[in-house]
């Protein structure tokens, strides 16, 4: 008889773990949804951002022409909402006949790889080098901290111009050039957040009990930073995908057979009293993705800073 008692205690005991964690999984998805409902700005945004990611990872197999293909007997033809646009082009095609929709398809997935490769690395470098920086502090603390203001007191184009120039402008030598440009901003505020952290009762706790300063920082600071830094690197990913636009811009960003937004600008400024559409389609493009990605940064800043929740 108090066997079978046992056994519905334990049943009920072995439940209940697995009930609290969907609980808390229910009451964070209701939290995103009442936001959403609340914000329409984060709504639009959410649908540009999907747009873009729509266009860089699903536009190629939709779009299966080749976005460096010239056909120069169909040269500057505008889009099919003008006098002169044929349905075969929808929005048109470049001075060396290249079709302006496929291209800009093709764009999207290169400031896709880049933004997202850059911002990713850059949070890890740039998180690591705050937290040693902060925990270990004295001499280390101070070689980082000189690195990051040497950095910040270098104009970032001359710089990218310099290394691109000599290194040429690969999707790689881009994404290392950003990373290069991007760690600074997590380092500072990581080292700051760290050194709040690390004088609070847990981080006292778990060197009280003998835990390492790797363990602490691994376990215990770097999980209460990564909130803050999903955010920063959020709005940061806007600010990423502009300075690859301008470098490609410049000439010295992702060359053929890559395609750059960045590129088609430059392509068109010659083209903009005959043919606006070559350069005024990407800087829309452009200026919508970084509008996205502002408006869903903005809405992450609210639901991961608990202080601006009702």
């Amino acid at each position: 008889m108090s066997a079978a008692i046992r056994q519905p205690a334990s049943a009920i005991q072995a439940v209940v773990p697995a009930v609290e964690p969907r609980r808390a999984q229910s009451r964070r998805l209701q939290t995103v949804l009442r936001s959403l409902r609340r914000d329409r700005a984060a709504v639009l945004g959410l649908l540009l951002v999907g747009l873009w990611l729509g266009m860089a990872l699903a536009g190629p197999l939709v779009m299966r022409g080749d976005p460096n293909d010239q056909v120069l007997s169909e040269a500057l033809i505008p889009p099919i909402w003008e006098a002169e646009g044929v349905g075969k082009h929808i929005l048109g095609t470049d001075h060396l006949g290249r079709d302006m929709i496929v291209r800009i398809v093709y764009g999207a997935r290169t400031s896709l790889m880049i933004g997202l490769s850059a911002v990713g690395l850059a949070i890890v470098v740039g998180s690591l080098a705050g937290v040693v920086a902060a925990q270990w502090g004295g001499l280390v603390d101070e070689v980082i901290m000189r690195l990051a203001d040497i950095q910040l007191a270098i104009p970032f184009i001359l710089l990218a111009i310099a290394v691109l120039a000599v290194l040429g402008g690969s999707l790689l030598n881009m994404v290392l050039v950003l990373i290069l440009a991007g760690w600074v901003i997590y380092a500072r505020v990581v080292r700051s957040e760290v050194l709040h952290l690390r004088e609070m009762e847990f981080a006292l706790a778990a060197r009280t009990i003998g835990a390492s300063q790797w363990r602490i920082a691994i376990r215990h600071l770097l999980p209460n930073v990564t909130g803050l830094v999903i955010v920063i690197g959020t709005l940061e990913l806007a600010n990423v995908i502009i300075l690859e636009a301008a470098l490609s811009f410049l000439g010295v960003g992702v060359r053929p057979p890559q395609v750059s937004w960045g590129a088609m600008l430059a392509d068109g400024r010659d083209y903009l009293s005959d043919a606006w559409w070559i350069a005024t389609i990407p800087g829309a493009v452009i200026s919508l993705t970084i509008l996205g990605v502002n408006l869903v940064g903005d809405w992450t800043r609210d639901i991961l800073d608990p202080r601006r929740r009702d």
